[in-house]
């Protein structure tokens, strides 16, 4: 049996070692675009903040550590078709070689490529000129020799959503002056904007000059460094003039392989697969950040996230040696650093709730992470959003200082969407309590109970 896996990030790799793990004799091939297979490109922010000190350690696993488990390494080779019926894979090798890769059963998990936005001068400046985008290894390399040569004292990050708001944190500790710019009314969009507020407010605090409801129109070289145009929501033209640029606005699936094959499409051009990873093309399968995901509140979504990544990848490596698992779906559980700052969300806002056919109602609250008398409590924003209808909770977004948990505290919040349950079900968790950690009742049950006291019809409320 042989199983080739195309990419050589979370999803590729996790198909290939599951391979592996369930049938050693199996062999596994995986082609990676790149020379750096199975790197953290989430640990890439702590690299260039200088956090992470050595390259070397974003690896998950190095490339000893694959080989040892029994994964042969074709580096530097692109995918470039797939012969279905004939069950090859062309590929373009080091020093555009042709391969031909003959294989039983195909993981596909190209993963997705950085937005480019409608910028003037973005596609004629690039890296030797001090603009780059950041995804990968290469682009992570190409960004320290621009730190090393041009030794910027001002920078200008294009985009204010999980990346952007990493990078603006890493070079701000590198003590470079930073300029976000974000078109929409908020930073991290993905929360509800009177939480986005305390996350912006943490950035200003930190010296981060924040302009948002803004579109950056040009980039241009400028007589010492690189000038930046920009236009304000209420049509003020704006500038800056810096000595780096940072474009990170988001990414778009990469289905070029799939879709030439005949493979479908669905949500941001993502292909489409069932639970069990499978293309509808014969005996290909795929996973990552290349395809749709399947949300348990929303149905059919595109949804990049690492940890959906690494699910879906086992869930392809286990069937493409003949076995019935099943990728259990997501919910959106997403956590954030900035500064001393920690965001979080899981499941549905109202406005996406509404979309999916729910009735939500949603209740912040501002409970303290541990008894206020123990001495470095901290506040967590909390807010709740149930079904008016039935209780159900939909979701929860919370930002809390680094030491309040509050990654964690998401995560019994996750627990209970992933199983269903209503928001009054959350007094009922028998969760730990310490002074200096918590409360009898924990931060998330006094939100919980919010929640259920301003919403949920009286006469099938749930005291506490």
């Amino acid at each position: 049996m042989h199983v080739v896996c195309v990419g050589g990030s979370d999803a590729g790799i996790s198909a290939g070692l599951r391979a592996r793990e369930l049938d050693p004799s199996t062999e596994v091939t995986v082609v990676v675009a790149g020379a750096y297979p199975n790197f953290s490109i989430c640990g890439i922010p702590y690299y260039i903040s200088g956090e992470v000190g050595d390259w070397h350690h974003l690896a998950h696993r190095t490339r000893a550590d694959l080989e040892a488990a029994g994964l042969h390494l074709l580096l530097d080779t692109r995918a470039t078709r797939i012969d279905v019926d004939a069950r090859q894979l062309e590929a373009i090798g080091p020093d555009d070689t042709p391969a031909l890769v003959d294989y039983d059963a195909l993981v596909v998990g190209t993963g997705a490529r950085p937005v480019r936005p409608p910028i003037t001068g973005l596609d004629t400046l690039g890296a030797a000129d001090g603009v780059h985008l950041l995804h990968s290894m290469g682009d992570t390399f190409a960004l320290g020799d621009s730190l090393e040569k041009l030794q910027p004292r001002t920078a200008l990050v294009v985009g204010a959503g999980y990346i952007g708001l990493e990078l603006a944190e890493g070079l701000t500790t590198r003590g470079i002056h930073v300029t976000q710019v974000e078109a929409a009314p908020e930073v991290l969009s993905t929360l509800d904007p009177e939480l986005g507020t305390l996350v912006h407010a943490e950035l200003v605090r930190h010296g981060v000059d924040i302009h948002t409801g803004t579109s950056v129109t040009g980039i241009a070289k400028g007589a010492d460094g690189l000038h930046v145009t920009g236009q304000a929501r209420d049509g003020e033209a704006l500038s800056w003039d810096v000595d780096l640029v940072l474009v990170v606005v988001g990414v778009t699936p990469e289905t070029d392989l799939l879709v030439r094959s005949g493979a479908q499409t669905g949500p941001r051009g993502a292909v489409l697969v069932d639970e069990t990873m499978a293309t509808g093309l014969p005996h290909v399968w795929a996973a990552g950040d290349c395809v749709a995901t399947h949300h348990r509140l929303l149905g059919t979504t595109y949804l990049p996230l690492g940890t959906t990544s690494h699910k879906q990848g086992r869930v392809a490596g286990e069937n493409a040696l003949g076995g019935n698992a099943r990728f259990a779906g997501s919910i959106g559980t997403q956590v954030l650093k900035v500064f001393d700052l920690v965001a979080a969300r899981t499941g549905l806002r109202e406005h996406e709730a509404i979309a999916a056919g729910f009735d939500p109602a949603s209740t912040t609250s501002a409970p303290d992470d541990h008894k206020a008398y123990y001495p470095g409590s901290h506040p967590i924003a909390i807010r709740i959003t149930g079904d008016r209808a039935t209780g159900r909770l939909l979701g929860a977004q919370l930002v809390g200082h680094l030491t309040t948990e509050t990654a964690k505290r998401v995560d019994t919040y996750a627990t209970a969407l992933f199983h269903g349950m209503d928001v009054a079900d959350i007094n009922d968790l028998d969760l730990a309590y310490t002074p200096p950690l918590g409360s009898p009742w924990d931060a998330i049950q006094i939100a919980a109970q919010a929640w259920v006291t301003q919403h949920q019809p009286a006469s099938t409320r749930t005291q506490p």
